[in-house]
């Protein structure tokens, strides 16, 4: 895994620096003392993790972090601030360490953008049209499309909804609609992807589902109605 520090305090970097080189499989790509210097590189030289300081000269850590987009590498915050803390979680965030950056504390963080990296990096597969293959965890796990009542779009996550339990993939919405067959599954609201089989009941604008309301949106409806082929 490939590392950027960003902090405008030079202690701090060195710190950042020396907690880094004790991971084996963890590099350091360089170190920035601004937002915009790390803009400018990660430009140049994508990276897979940003050890990230918030309050720094001109550009904030937070700003940089919406700047960089859907594509930013996992953002592990370290700042002195706690009052930051809802704010960058709202932006998906790995984690969030309060200085002093202890090793312990350190090495959680990293777990956890390592798990967030390995699940980017399996993309989800279909095999002959009746499974998928997610990966669950640190597992790759085969999923029949029959099991699938439903998907659930949860920030930069996507629940796939069986009768007995949900499954949570780093994905998005989009890219799972787009993998599973169009004849048997169906977009009724920016955030759920049904399949159509399993719908048991529609009433109060919500789909009943296994006993879970899913809920339509307006812009949906009409094709839902359509594909239903209701009378």
């Amino acid at each position: 895994m490939i590392c950027l520090i960003v902090d405008d305090n030079k202690i701090a970097r060195t710190t950042l620096k020396h907690l880094t080189s004790q991971v084996k499989d963890l590099t350091v790509a360089g170190e920035c003392a601004t937002a915009m210097e790390a803009y400018n590189l990660i430009q140049q030289q994508p990276v897979d993790i940003i050890l990230l300081d918030i309050e720094m000269p001109g550009m904030t850590g937070i700003e940089l972090t919406k700047n960089l987009g859907s594509k930013k590498p996992v953002i592990i915050f370290t700042t002195s601030k706690k009052e930051y803390a809802a704010e960058a979680f709202e932006l998906n965030v790995a984690d969030y360490i309060v200085k002093p950056v202890t090793p312990a504390r350190f090495i959680q963080a990293i777990d956890k953008a390592r798990i967030i990296l390995q699940s980017k990096n399996e993309e989800v597969k279909m095999e002959a049209d009746e499974f998928i293959f997610i990966r669950d965890s640190n597992i790759v796990r085969r999923l029949k499309l029959d099991d699938i009542l439903f998907a659930e779009a949860m920030g930069d996550y996507v629940k796939l909804h069986t009768a007995q339990k949900f499954y949570a993939i780093h994905t998005t919405l989009k890219s799972v609609e787009e993998r599973l067959p169009a004849s048997d599954f169906l977009r009724v609201h920016r955030s759920y992807l049904v399949a159509i089989a399993k719908i048991d009941t529609i009433q109060d604008g919500c789909l009943i589902i296994n006993g879970k309301p899913v809920p339509v949106a307006d812009a949906y409806r009409a094709t839902l109605n359509k594909r239903m082929n209701i009378l």
